[in-house]
């Protein structure tokens, strides 16, 4: 959907600092979220579009707010509710619980086949292609235009691309489409490319100098020819 997760080419939202030092994870218990994500997908809770489709729902004013694994949180307390993994006035009773006792460990449990499965899930990932019968309908050196028309769920078709010509670079074969997928409406997989635009074409003669390029992959759906729309 078009929400504030999709900053991409906005200004007015203040710099971006990189600082010099950074941890991987700014409190501990951001790493328990990290390895939340794959046991509760594998669990059946949500998969990987469903997932960013929950975060996207977060009020604007919470998100801009809440650090990356807070993000996290929302959307597993969402899809895990209504799998029937939480229930939400048990997680409110415990969460007052630890904010009065905050010096008192939770409990734990060992699983060791899980740990097994979570490391090549996190090591390696998921592999979303597809093999399709339809053929592509382009090719590399085509040149496109990304359709303009906004989104009212889950989409990789970011704003800032939208309604902009591009040109071709890689043709990657099917892979899952995440429009469908977040929703629940099947994979549906669909031909996926990478699409180089000049700067000029996304943000005007003044966005920097003539060589300056941004290559995003695209689906298949989000993509026509440069004379229509």
């Amino acid at each position: 959907m078009d929400g504030i997760h999709d900053l991409g080419g906005k200004q007015g939202h203040g710099p971006v600092t990189h600082p010099d030092e950074e941890p991987v994870f700014g409190s501990a218990w951001e790493k328990s979220v990290l390895t939340m994500f794959p046991a509760m997908a594998m669990a059946g809770a949500f998969n990987l579009d469903s997932f960013r489709s929950g975060m996207e729902q977060i009020p604007a004013a919470e998100y801009l707010t809440s650090r990356y694994y807070e993000h996290w949180m929302h959307s597993m307390v969402l899809h895990g509710t209504a799998a029937g993994i939480f229930d939400l006035d048990d997680l409110e009773q415990r969460t007052q619980h630890y904010l009065a006792h905050p010096e008192e460990e939770a409990p734990k449990a060992s699983k060791p086949e899980l740990v097994d499965a979570l490391k090549g899930l996190i090591a390696g990932g998921d592999d979303y292609r597809r093999e399709v019968e339809a053929a592509p309908a382009f090719a590399v050196g085509d040149t496109v235009r990304v359709r303009p028309d906004a989104s009212t769920t889950h989409t990789r078709r970011a704003s800032y691309v939208r309604g902009h010509v591009g040109v071709i670079t890689h043709a990657h074969g099917a892979y899952v489409y995440p429009d469908t997928h977040a929703t629940g409406a099947g994979e549906n997989p669909e031909h996926l490319y990478t699409v180089r635009f000049t700067a000029e074409e996304l943000w005007g003669s003044e966005a920097g100098s003539a060589n300056t390029v941004v290559h995003i992959d695209l689906w298949e759906p989000y993509l026509t020819t440069p004379d229509q729309s």
